[in-house]
């Protein structure tokens, strides 16, 4: 990749060796008889109604060392620009859900503490209805699927379980749906994923690791018709996010030369020399690009580089969009770069080592073990000593509007991101293991659904906690931005 502005030559890119969590062809597996048994015999250890709990001692309230939600989301806020903490707060306090998608490391502190089987695939780490959405596959056919990967990290299935069916109560209510709606839609969730992985535990590693869920089938998958026309609006949405398109929106002509428009306090430009140093991780960033990708790639020139505040939990970490152009003024690519730090789940999970020196690498590659089809740009990088993943800015991404559903809607789709989110752990290790801890009744179903509606109280608390800070002046708090 080409930039206007002469650099220095690109830094070494760090390469992980001898990572763990491998297998190897010359050692046979266990067969598959067997780990359903080892996971039908887990339940011994963990009762299935266990998964109720909201804490080891009590289903219905935390344990009284619960640590402080404000002193883990000041903990949070350590290393992000400061200016932009206000920001963040004040898309939390918008609303209990808002508060959910930010409060990962609130969620992974709490479910730590939980019943837990001890089976550890690949998972979200941040896995709640918002994270998942359509995106344009490498052959720019639409796909469903998880699409969020910066906490992603061998964890307990549950944790990510746990958070999913949390966040479809919390949106639920959000909704003004009754309680018994809330009900059926986190049944939906957990039942779905329970016979999916059923159905993927059946079938060989590698046939499952091609199962998709493209707009076809996804039709075919929403019974609901309400929800078929919202999917069929946000898939008509997302087609036209792609960078040809933005044009108009994101960039203007200045001096006979196309920039990134300007939207302080959300987009805003970067000076010289760190938009040099920019240009020269990206040219590192080539190198950890299949080849042919980097020569495409190689056609482009940086024309711009802004600094975008994107998301809840990640205001405050720094991301840059890039503006690149090919030989044709129209041919444009957005590229994204997102800093990216150490999973949440990371300090949870026993005998955690550094599998991956650069966390950008961490979630470009835990992002293709959960998901069929990836950005075939993922990439990453560091600048100034700080870690980052690049992926398409503009990649055809959409999400279902939540607050345009109804409860049979909602119990619908939910069903849907349980399947989406079985396939993902079902893609790395597990899958039989777990297939046979939930076994095949709805008592998990029934245990996590008890446990969704409780934790929902929960988030509802937590956000309120929070509300009465920023009310006091204790958080500092920027809203509506």
């Amino acid at each position: 990749m080409t930039d206007v502005r002469p650099h220095a030559p690109a830094p070494t890119v760090l390469a992980a060796a001898d990572r763990q969590g491998y297998g190897s062809l010359r050692t046979r597996s266990t067969p598959r008889a067997e780990r359903y048994a080892l996971g039908r015999g887990l339940r011994q250890q963990v009762p299935r109604s266990s998964l109720s709990q909201w804490s080891p001692s009590s289903q219905w309230s935390p344990s009284a060392d619960r640590r402080d939600v404000l002193d883990l989301l000041e903990e949070s806020h350590e290393g992000r620009i400061s200016w932009l903490v206000p920001v963040r707060i004040g898309r939390m306090v918008a609303s209990p859900y808002g508060f959910l998608r930010g409060a990962a490391v609130v969620m992974a502190e709490d479910f730590a503490r939980l019943p837990a089987t001890g089976i550890t695939p690949i998972i979200c780490g941040d896995a709640h209805v918002g994270n998942i959405g359509f995106y344009g596959s490498p052959e720019r056919e639409l796909v469903l699927d998880l699409n969020d990967f910066d906490e992603a990290h061998p964890g307990s299935w549950e944790w990510d379980l746990r958070r999913l069916v949390a966040s479809v109560w919390v949106a639920g209510r959000q909704n003004a749906m009754s309680e018994d709606s809330c009900a059926d839609a986190a049944i939906s969730c957990v039942a779905s994923y329970r016979s999916q992985l059923w159905e993927l535990s059946d079938q060989p590693l590698l046939a499952r690791s091609f199962q998709r869920l493209d707009l076809d089938r996804l039709q075919t998958a929403a019974s609901d018709q309400a929800l078929r026309q919202e999917l069929h609006r946000a898939a008509k949405k997302a087609r036209s996010r792609t960078s040809d398109r933005a044009l108009p929106r994101f960039t203007e002509q200045h001096e006979g030369r196309r920039r990134i428009v300007e939207e302080p306090p959300l987009i805003t430009r970067v000076g010289a020399a760190e938009a040099d140093e920019l240009a020269e991780a990206l040219d590192g960033y080539l190198a950890t690009l299949a080849p042919h990708w980097r020569r495409i790639l190689g056609g482009y020139t940086i024309v711009d580089i802004a600094h975008k505040v994107v998301g809840v939990g990640s205001v405050g970490l720094r991301a840059y969009v890039v503006l690149c152009e090919g030989s044709d003024p129209e041919d444009v690519l957005f590229l994204q770069l997102k800093q990216a730090r150490r999973s949440v789940v990371a300090p949870f999970v026993h005998g955690d080592s550094a599998w991956h020196a650069h966390q950008g690498e961490r979630v470009v590659e835990y992002q293709q073990a959960l998901q069929t089809v990836s950005d075939p740009l993922l990439g990453w990088t560091t600048v100034g000593g700080r870690q980052y993943y690049v992926r398409q800015f503009r990649n055809m991404k959409g999400t279902v509007a939540l607050d345009a559903i109804d409860p049979r809607a909602l119990a619908d789709y939910a069903g849907i991101c349980g399947q989406l989110l079985a396939k993902g752990h079902a893609r790395t290790s597990g899958a039989s293991m777990i297939a046979g801890y939930l076994g095949r009744s709805d008592k998990v179903d029934r245990a996590l659904c008890a446990f969704a509606r409780v934790y929902a109280d929960q988030t509802e608390h937590d956000h309120q906690r929070l509300v009465d800070a920023v009310a006091r002046g204790a958080v500092p708090c920027e809203p509506g931005v």
